[in-house]
């Protein structure tokens, strides 16, 4: 396994952690009441899904790149 997959690895995993606390944070009453008056998510929740969609597509694209190279 080279170095690249490696760090694909961490960073897909990391991506995958902040998603899932993204989708606990989202179910929260008061997130749910914030999101139902205002029609977005709190700050934090946003931070918490930007992150990990991110972390998850370059996580994603780094193993990708990893394993074509071989």
């Amino acid at each position: 396994m080279t170095q690249t997959n490696i760090i694909g690895l961490v960073v897909l995993a990391v991506g995958t952690i902040l998603l899932f606390f993204a989708w606990r944070a989202s179910n929260t009453p008061v997130e749910q009441v914030s999101e139902a008056l205002t029609g977005r998510f709190t700050g934090n929740t946003m931070w918490y899904l930007i992150g990990g969609v991110i972390g998850v597509v370059a996580g994603g694209a780094l193993l990708v790149r990893g394993f074509a190279r071989v």
